[in-house]
C-alpha cells in the first residue's frame, strides 16, 4: 500500500540535544579511514581557525538518521522498514560540526512517491546547535521495496 501524500511537509518534533564529544568525532575518524588532522588535534583544528576539532562530513549522519526514526516509526505514516534500503545521502554544511556542540534535528517529511509499487521517502533533517544557529541540512533518501507477489 503506498505511502500517504498527506504527509508530506510534515514536521516533527525537535530531538534532545546531541552533545559532540571530541572521542566520538576521533572514532568517527577513524572508522571511515579518515586520517585529517583537524578531526583528532586540537591544535591542528585551531591553526585552520577552529575552535575545536571538527568532525568529519558524514559524521552528522549518525544524528539526522536516529531523528528520522521519528519519521520511520510514525505508525500513521505506515512504513514497513523491513522492506527498507537506504536510497541516497547529502548534506548542506553552513559550517563544521565541532566538539562541544549540543545539536538538535528537527525533521520533515520533504516527499514521497510511488515508483514501481516502491515508495521513496525523502527526509529533511535541519541540525542546529543550542544558540539556535543553523549547522547543516542532510537529506535522507529511504526506498520502501514493495511488497512480493505471493
Amino acid at each position: 500500500m503506498a505511502l500517504d501524500q498527506s504527509f508530506v511537509g510534515r514536521i516533527y518534533p525537535p530531538t534532545p540535544p546531541y552533545e559532540v564529544g571530541r572521542e566520538k568525532i576521533r572514532e568517527f575518524a577513524e572508522a571511515v579511514g579518515d586520517t585529517n588532522s583537524v578531526y583528532v588535534d586540537p591544535e591542528a583544528a585551531k591553526a585552520l581557525g577552529h575552535s575545536d576539532v571538527i568532525a568529519p562530513p558524514t559524521f552528522v549522519f549518525s544524528i539526522t538518521f536516529k531523528a528520522a526514526g521519528q519519521v520511520v516509526q510514525d505508525p500513521q505514516l505506515g512504513l514497513d522498514y523491513s522492506r527498507v534500503v537506504h536510497g541516497d545521502q547529502k548534506f548542506a554544511y553552513v559550517r563544521p560540526v565541532r566538539a562541544g556542540d549540543r545539536l538538535t534535528v528537527t525533521s520533515t517529511i520533504e516527499g514521497i512517491k510511488s515508483l514501481a509499487g516502491n515508495d521513496v521517502l525523502d527526509i529533511r533533517g535541519e541540525v542546529h546547535d543550542e544558540s539556535g544557529e543553523h549547522v547543516v541540512t542532510a537529506w535522507t533518501k529511504l526506498v520502501a521495496r514493495a511488497a512480493e507477489e505471493a
